[in-house]
């Protein structure tokens, strides 16, 4: 099976040894993205619904790159620092899917890359 890596340049190089897609097979698995301003490589202000925001801009930026969008996306992993930012990030989640909405998971961690509030990885059939 041939593993494809994808990227864009339209978005923020990865902060470490990771590609910003894979794609292997009939699947995209799309890395974690935070609220990365891919013009200046730092995480926007404004809390977590401007991340948020930013974050699903990147996600549809690198769906593009690899010829696909939201309505492919099978499963999403939200990760959360807090947890209390479920309602309003769930709203922003709302706006970029229709149904049927892909598999979730939304978990609360201890911290994420540049200090962000939220990350989301995706799981894309291709």
């Amino acid at each position: 099976m041939t593993i494809e890596a994808i990227r864009s340049e339209s978005l923020s190089p990865p902060v470490g040894p990771f590609s910003p897609a894979i794609r292997s097979g009939d699947f995209l698995f799309c890395s974690g993205q935070v609220g990365q301003d891919p013009s200046t490589g730092k995480l926007v202000a404004g809390g977590v619904e401007a991340e948020a925001r930013q974050l699903f801009s990147n996600l549809a930026t690198l769906l593009e790159a690899a010829g696909q969008s939201f309505g492919d996306v099978v499963r999403v992993g939200v990760f959360l620092t807090r947890i209390e930012d479920f309602a309003a990030v769930n709203a922003i989640y709302a706006e970029q899917f229709e149904p049927p909405f892909p598999a979730r998971t939304t978990v609360a961690v201890a911290g994420l890359p540049l200090g962000a509030a939220i990350e989301i990885e995706l799981l894309v059939r291709a």
